[in-house]
């Protein structure tokens, strides 16, 4: 089992009289986590799995006295799962407030549910977690050699569990299968979408756009349907776990371009599932996108898994100046470049950039220095 850098943040937060509570999409390895804690405990812990409608149905709307009973007065409590059960907020902070010796590790795959439930309930009662899949530092620190040798393969079929442990042709249909149905089940249940064919559509419209802007009145024009529509979902697909977002920095709106995003993917093996590509990255013309998304998803992760937080934006001026990532962090600025290939000659920030910002470090990232980049 691959060693999460999650869990060691968890355990050091354990008995500190708050719950946690790790996000994550499914089959990202979150139960397999919860489960490595709860196993140091013996009959001290226990383990529901709210999925399970009897389970979703003992943990509702109760109070304090019979949640215990419930619980059998464990040490340690897991809910994974828990968007399944109704006021799952209300039922966490009862226990948090009524019985904290005891430890609540609650696990959701899909933070819109889980969090409309529980962010108000547990503000200063909880510590919040996003799990994603297997990082590049993870399997770096695991065996970095194959890690290393296995780059084509990440950035291709992306880092799932189930997905990196089996072979190409299994990992594939996997693949095939989790962007069916499976990753959206929560999004598709609890927010009863009706249009299943227009999520394919968009994800796919999302995939060929990878590295470029959006423009949410476009993708409305290439989908036919209006622009809150396409904006509700991809607040969705955010909020589920399959992509993420990243604003244009603009801090000087006569020279910065403020009203575009891009929109990136959680795991790369998914996003080429929903374009059905899994070439190798020599015979394909997108390999430069899948390198930008790698990059930012990788820095992304590991920063979190080290809690280091800072705000990430792209950089674009009118005279068409770019930047693929700005990290501010402490009051700095820290601007990257994505090559797939080490470039021939040096690469200097953007005069455009400098002028506005003239402090912020630069720096291009390729295939041949990235690791420091995801792992530091």
């Amino acid at each position: 089992m691959i060693h999460r850098l999650l869990e060691k943040i968890v355990r050091k937060q354990l008995f500190k009289g708050l719950a946690v509570v790790i996000y994550g999409a499914r089959q990202v390895g979150k139960t397999t986590l919860v489960k490595s804690i709860l196993s140091e405990f013996g009959n001290e812990g226990i383990y529901f799995n709210c999925d399970q409608p009897d389970i979703a149905s003992a943990l509702s709307n109760k109070t304090s006295l019979e949640l215990y009973g419930y619980l059998q007065g464990r040490k340690l409590v897991v809910l994974d799962e828990a968007q399944r059960v109704e006021n799952i907020g209300i039922t966490i902070k009862l226990l948090v407030d009524t019985y904290p010796e005891m430890q609540i590790i609650a696990t959701g795959s899909s933070s819109f549910d889980l969090a409309n439930k529980i962010s108000e309930p547990l503000t200063g009662r909880a510590w919040f977690h996003t799990l994603f899949p297997l990082s590049y530092a993870e399997l770096y620190l695991e065996d970095s050699m194959a890690a290393s040798r296995s780059l084509n393969r990440i950035i291709r079929l992306g880092t799932f569990p189930r997905i990196w442990q089996a072979n190409e042709d299994v990992a594939i249909q996997h693949l095939n299968g989790l962007t069916s149905s499976f990753l959206f089940k929560d999004l598709l249940l609890f927010e009863q979408l009706r249009k299943a064919p227009l999520l394919s559509r968009l994800l796919q419209a999302l995939a060929l756009q990878l590295g470029n802007e959006v423009s949410y009145s476009e993708l409305a024009t290439i989908l036919n349907v209006d622009a809150k529509t396409i904006n509700r979902y991809i607040y969705l697909l955010e909020q589920a776990f399959v992509i993420f977002r990243l604003p244009s920095l603009k801090r000087n709106p006569r020279g910065e371009i403020s009203k575009l995003r891009k929109v990136y993917f959680c795991d790369l093996g998914v996003r080429n599932s929903f374009i059905q590509n899994f070439n190798e990255l020599d015979l394909r013309t997108d390999t430069g996108a899948l390198w930008e998304n790698f990059c930012i998803l990788e820095r992304m992760k590991n920063m979190a898994y080290h809690q280091k937080f800072a705000n990430y934006y792209f950089w674009r001026s009118y005279d068409k100046q770019e930047i693929d990532l700005i990290e501010e962090r402490g009051g700095m600025m820290s601007a990257f470049e994505f090559k797939w290939r080490k470039p021939y000659k040096n690469l200097s920030m953007p005069p455009g950039f400098y002028r506005l910002y003239p402090k912020s470090d630069f720096a291009v990232i390729h295939k041949e220095n990235f690791e420091q980049f995801v792992i530091q």
